[in-house]
């Protein structure tokens, strides 16, 4: 589900969709922004449906998503009024339940030299 939520908005970005494009402006954001954080949603995406390679890379993106939906969230707060900021609510249960699945699969092993 994160996969085709990020997917759907990267490419929505990228593609110059007015509603994205429109709310993104709106909350003070230059236009070249919005091409960046397209890519990087876009490339994320990749990284994340890589099976059993690239894990910690999988932990910076999944760092990425955390901070563009806590950014998103607290734009939309302050610029639109907190009737906006559904989106972004759902989208962090989405994710963070997608984390907790994450971890199951591959556990973090913290090695500590003797």
């Amino acid at each position: 589900m994160t996969a085709l939520w990020f997917t759907a908005s990267g490419l929505g970005e990228l593609s110059r969709n007015k509603v994205i494009w429109d709310i993104t402006l709106q909350l003070g954001y230059p236009e070249y922004f919005i091409y960046v954080l397209g890519v990087a949603k876009v490339t994320g995406v990749v990284v994340l449906l890589i099976p059993n390679r690239l894990l910690r890379l999988k932990e910076w993106v999944f760092a990425g998503i955390f901070f563009d939906i806590i950014f998103a969230f607290f734009s939309k707060l302050i610029v639109i009024g907190p009737a906006a900021t559904a989106d972004a609510v759902l989208a962090f249960v989405i994710v963070s339940a997608t984390y907790v699945m994450f971890r199951k699969l591959y556990p973090a092993s913290y090695n500590v030299p003797s």
